[in-house]
């Protein structure tokens, strides 16, 4: 498992384990991201990382991402 914000651009991660209080969970959970949850990560180079799930697109924050665990899945 590694924090989302060490993926690189244009991989597709899960998320395993959202390393947070319950205040951050529950916004990710407003957000849709979950555990079990697959994504991808569109964009990494500045300011917020973005992601893509089910045609949406999402920006979350490097402070945000880095407790959110993943694994690779491609």
């Amino acid at each position: 498992m590694v924090p989302l914000n060490s993926v690189l651009q244009g991989k597709i991660v899960k998320i395993v384990k959202i390393e947070a209080g319950r205040g951050l969970y529950q916004k990710l959970n407003s957000m849709g991201i979950l555990p079990g949850d697959i994504i991808k990560v569109v964009n990494t180079t500045g300011g917020p990382i973005v992601v893509s799930k089910g045609g949406m697109r999402l920006a979350l924050g490097r402070a945000m991402s880095c407790k959110i665990l993943v694994e690779e899945i491609n």
